[in-house]
């Protein structure tokens, strides 16, 4: 399976990745596809997206589309964070193989999670 090069730089240099400490909100989704897990932390100012990381266990396609979700949404506000689409994700990247579609599906459903947590915070 080929992937585009900023998919190949972001799953071997993956962008906020790892535990935080202290996070607002946490949420975590797993693909019904494939079994993979996404876990991601926030960090709030207000309505801003301060800080965001993530834990993955997951192939290639997963590590790489949440990295790049990271970096979209860090510093964004929340409206601004439900805009983005899975298909903007793969867009972003270069563009994925089909079979791999339900990893940046899986991305946003996990960003999802963490703006209803944080939107029922309130």
């Amino acid at each position: 399976m080929e992937f585009p090069k900023l998919v190949l730089e972001h799953f071997r240099n993956p962008q906020n990745m790892g535990k935080m400490k202290n996070p607002d909100i946490t949420a975590s989704e797993q693909s019904e596809i494939c079994g993979d897990v996404i876990t991601l932390y926030l960090k709030m100012k207000g309505n801003v997206i301060k800080d965001i990381k993530f834990e993955s266990l997951g192939c290639a396609a997963n590590i790489a589309s949440t990295s790049l979700m990271t970096t979209l949404v860090k510093g964004k506000t929340i409206e601004e964070a439900e805009k983005i689409t899975w298909k903007d994700l793969v867009k972003a990247l270069g563009g994925l193989p089909e079979t791999k579609y339900h990893c940046c599906q899986l991305v946003i459903k996990t960003l999802r999670s963490a703006i209803k947590k944080w939107k029922q915070k309130k």
